[in-house]
C-alpha cells in the first residue's frame, strides 16, 4: 500500500445536506455512537490517467489520501477491517471518500465490492467513479437509447442547475474540452441520459431521437449509496479536468476537507529601467550574448520601455483589475539619465505612478551574482585562481547589489520589501552545468541585507530550498522573450528555437527530448497572435487553474515598442472570468506571499508523510491535530466557526462557495476544533 499526501460556489445546503447523513446523532436509549469520520480519502489505482489526474488534485490540494494500486503484488485486501474500526469504543471510517476507476474495479458480486458498499452505506461515505462507460449500472441509459459516444475534442459542455447548486456552482462558463490538434484525439467519452436515482451535473447536447441532451458527468444515488459518475477519459493537465477537479474534491468529501485551494496568478516584469538586448534576425543569436557576433551591443538597438510604454502599463492594469510586479533595476536608470542629460522620462513616469504597482528588488545594476565568467570560450566557464579554486563574486559586492537598489527605492517614496529579491538572471544560485553549487558568499550577502525569498527559475529548479536563511522562490518563464520587441522578433525567434534544421531552425527542438518542432515555420505577420500568444496563455491559465502560487516572469521589453505581453494577458484573464463565478476571483499575491504558501505546503507535507496528523469529525464537530509550529490547511462549508477559547468567531475567508485557511489552534488549546452549520 502507498501512501501519498499533499496537496466553487460548491451549494452549501446541499454541502450541508450530505454531512447531516452522518453527522446527526442518534436519539433514544440505546442509541448508537455516532461514527468517526477520518479525514483522509482512499485512492483505488488502477495505473490509468484518470484515477491519476484525481490523485494529483488530491496531493495539489493537501488532502492526505491512500493508495490501493491494484497490480501492486500482495496490495491489502478491502474488507471491513481495511476500512473501519473502533476508537475509544466509537466506531470509525478510517477514509472519509474512495476514489475508484470504475463503477466496479474488483468485479461486481465479489467480496471487496460487497465491503465496499457495506462500508459507504453504513457511515454514508462517497465514492468517485473516476471513468465509466455509460449504462444503467451507474445510472444511464445505453448511448445507442438517444446518447452519445465518441471523441469530445472541442465538445461545449455545460454544467446543469443541479451542478450550479452542487460542487460547481464556482463555474460559469461552458466546459469546453480541448483540441489542441485537428490531427489528434485529445479526448474520448460517453454521454448518456440518466435513469432513476442519477442526478447530471454536466451534460452535452447529442443528435438523435428528439435531440436533447445527456450527461458527462453525475451523481448516482441507489442502494443507500452516492456516487460521482464520469463518463469521460482525461488527465490531469486537460482544461475540461482542472476546470472540474474542485468541485470532485468537494463532492467527495461533502465539503469538509484538509487542504485548501486558490487560484492564483502574478506576473513579475523583470529589468525595469534598463534595457534589454535585442534578438538580431540576420545572425540568429542576440548581440551581447557571449556566442553572438562581435560582441556587446553590435548590430541591434536595445529594446527599453517609455514614458508613454509606462503610461499604457498604469492604464491597462486599472483596466485589467490586476497588479504587475515591478522587478527594478534602479542603477540603469541612473546611467540612463547620466547618459541624457541627467533626465530619464521613464523613471519619472514610474517612480509618479510608483503606488499603481508592487516592487520587487533586482540589485543595482543587474550583474551576475555568481562565480566569475570566463567567457573566452562558449559556453562560459567558471574562472579559476592559480590554483585551481572557482572565483566568486564576493560577500560585499552582492551585498551593495542588495542594499544599494533598495536604499534608492526607499529614497523615491516606492514601497519595497527588503525580503524580496530576484537577482539579476536568477544568478548566485547554481546555474548548471557551468555552476553545479551556490556563490558560497550569497548567503551571507542575504543575511546582510534581510533578505528572506529569492527568485529561482522553476525551468530548472521547480521545487523550493533554503539558501542560507532564505527560501526559494521559484518563477515559471513565460514564452515571451527578454530579447524581443516587437511580434515579428518574437516569431522569427521562436522559429529559430522551434523549426527543425532541415526547415531553417536551429534544431534544438528536435535534440531537446522536452520540446517538439513546429510542422511549418510560422508567418512572421501572423504567427505570434494565431500561435504564439494563445499557446501561452493557455499554458499560464492551466498553472492558475492548477493551485500553483508561483509568479510568473517576463521582462520590461515586452511592455515596449509593439508591447506584447498584453495579448497574453488579456486572453489569460479574459478566459478565466469567462470560465469562474464572481465569488471565485484569481488571487495576486507578492513575492513573499507566494514563497510563505509554498513553505506552508512543504511543512504540511512532511507532518502527513511522518504521520504526525490527526482529523476527524464526529456529528457538526471537526478536529485537526497537527505539530506544533504547524499550520493545517482546511476547507468546510459555509457558516462554519471555529471554536475560539471563549465562544466561536466566523472560520477561513470565502473562496468558491466554500470557507478555507491555513488554521492553528488558539492559545491554550491543543487542537483545531470546528463547528459546521446545521
Amino acid at each position: 500500500m502507498a501512501y501519498r499526501t499533499r496537496r466553487g460556489r460548491t451549494g452549501a445546503a446541499l454541502l450541508v445536506a450530505g454531512l447531516l447523513a452522518v453527522a446527526v446523532p442518534p436519539t433514544g436509549a440505546g442509541a448508537a455512537a455516532v461514527p468517526r469520520i477520518d479525514l483522509k480519502v482512499l485512492v483505488v489505482d488502477d495505473g490509468g490517467s484518470s484515477v491519476d489526474a484525481i490523485e494529483s488534485e488530491l496531493r495539489g490540494t493537501g488532502v492526505p489520501y491512500t493508495v490501493v494500486r491494484l497490480d501492486q503484488p500482495g496490495r491489502p485486501v478491502i474488507d471491513a477491517a481495511f476500512l473501519s474500526d473502533t476508537v475509544d469504543g466509537r466506531p470509525r471510517a478510517k477514509y472519509q471518500g474512495v476514489v475508484l476507476p470504475s463503477a466496479e474495479p474488483f468485479g461486481a458480486g465479489s467480496a471487496e465490492s460487497q465491503a465496499l458498499a457495506a462500508y459507504e452505506k453504513s457511515f454514508g461515505i462517497r465514492q468517485v467513479d473516476a471513468y465509466n462507460w455509460a449504462h444503467p449500472g451507474v445510472g444511464l441509459d445505453y448511448t445507442n437509447d438517444g446518447g452519445y459516444a465518441g471523441p469530445l475534442d472541442g465538445v461545449k459542455a455545460a454544467v446543469t442547475p443541479a451542478g450550479k447548486a452542487g460542487p460547481f456552482g464556482y463555474l460559469d462558463g461552458a466546459v469546453e474540452f480541448e483540441d489542441n490538434s485537428p490531427s489528434v484525439g485529445e479526448s474520448y467519452g460517453y454521454a448518456g441520459r440518466p435513469r432513476e436515482g442519477y442526478t447530471s451535473y454536466l451534460d452535452m447536447p447529442v443528435a438523435g431521437d428528439g435531440g436533447g441532451r445527456a450527461s458527462l458527468v453525475g451523481e448516482y444515488a441507489h442502494d443507500g449509496r452516492r456516487e460521482l459518475v464520469v463518463t469521460f477519459a482525461y488527465n490531469r493537465h486537460q482544461r475540461q479536468f482542472r476546470l472540474l477537479a474542485r468541485g470532485v474534491v468537494a463532492w467527495l468529501t461533502q465539503g469538509v476537507h484538509l487542504g485548501q485551494s486558490r487560484n492564483y496568478f502574478s506576473v513579475h516584469v523583470d529589468d525595469v529601467f534598463a534595457p534589454d538586448s535585442r534578438w538580431d534576425t540576420e545572425l540568429n543569436c542576440t548581440p551581447g550574448d557571449f556566442d553572438c557576433g562581435n560582441g556587446e551591443g553590435q548590430g541591434t538597438t536595445p529594446i527599453r520601455m517609455t514614458a508613454a510604454d509606462a503610461q499604457y502599463a498604469a492604464q491597462w492594469q486599472q483596466n485589467a483589475g490586476f497588479t504587475l510586479d515591478m522587478v527594478y533595476n534602479a542603477g540603469s536608470g541612473e546611467a540612463w539619465k547620466a547618459a541624457h542629460d541627467g533626465s530619464d522620462p521613464l523613471t519619472t513616469q514610474l517612480v509618479a505612478d510608483r503606488a499603481k504597482y508592487r516592487w520587487v528588488n533586482h540589485t543595482y545594476t543587474h550583474p551576475f551574482l555568481g562565480c566569475v565568467q570566463d567567457t573566452s570560450t562558449v559556453p562560459w566557464q567558471c574562472a579559476k585562481n592559480a590554483t585551481g579554486a572557482t572565483l566568486w563574486t564576493s560577500r560585499a559586492e552582492i551585498s551593495a547589489q542588495i542594499r544599494n537598489n533598495h536604499s534608492w527605492a526607499v529614497g523615491k517614496g516606492i514601497a519595497v520589501d527588503r525580503a524580496e529579491l530576484v537577482t539579476g538572471e536568477h544568478s548566485g544560485l547554481k546555474t548548471l552545468p557551468q555552476q553545479p553549487v551556490d556563490n558560497p558568499n550569497l548567503a551571507g550577502a542575504f543575511a546582510d541585507t534581510g533578505v528572506k525569498w529569492v527568485a529561482s527559475d522553476n525551468s530548472r529548479e521547480p521545487g523550493q530550498r533554503a539558501v542560507g536563511s532564505a527560501l526559494t522562490v521559484p518563477r515559471h518563464p513565460m514564452n515571451v522573450y527578454y530579447n524581443v520587441g516587437t511580434a515579428a522578433e518574437m516569431t522569427d525567434e521562436y522559429n529559430w528555437v522551434y523549426t527543425s534544421r532541415a526547415d531553417g531552425g536551429s534544431g534544438v527542438c528536435e535534440s531537446n527530448p522536452g520540446s517538439t518542432c513546429l510542422d511549418d515555420p510560422l508567418d512572421p505577420a501572423t504567427g505570434y497572435a494565431t500561435h504564439i500568444a494563445p499557446q501561452e496563455a493557455r499554458t499560464a491559465l492551466g498553472h492558475v487553474m492548477a493551485n500553483d502560487p508561483r509568479p510568473h516572469y517576463v521582462h520590461q521589453s515586452n511592455l515596449a515598442e509593439e508591447r506584447i505581453l498584453y495579448p497574453v494577458l488579456d486572453r489569460v484573464l479574459g478566459d478565466y472570468r469567462a470560465l469562474f463565478a464572481d465569488n471565485t476571483p484569481i488571487v495576486n499575491p507578492r513575492h513573499r506571499e507566494a514563497g510563505q504558501e509554498l513553505a506552508r505546503r512543504a511543512a504540511w507535507d512532511k507532518a502527513l508523510a511522518d504521520g504526525r496528523v490527526t482529523a476527524y469529525r464526529i456529528g457538526t464537530t471537526v478536529t485537526v491535530k497537527a505539530p506544533s509550529g504547524v499550520v493545517a490547511p482546511v476547507t468546510a462549508p459555509e457558516g462554519t466557526r471555529k471554536q475560539l477559547v471563549l465562544g466561536t468567531g466566523v472560520f477561513g475567508a470565502a473562496y468558491a462557495g466554500q470557507r478555507s485557511a491555513w488554521t492553528a489552534p488558539e492559545s491554550l488549546q491543543q487542537a483545531v476544533t470546528l463547528r459546521l452549520p446545521v
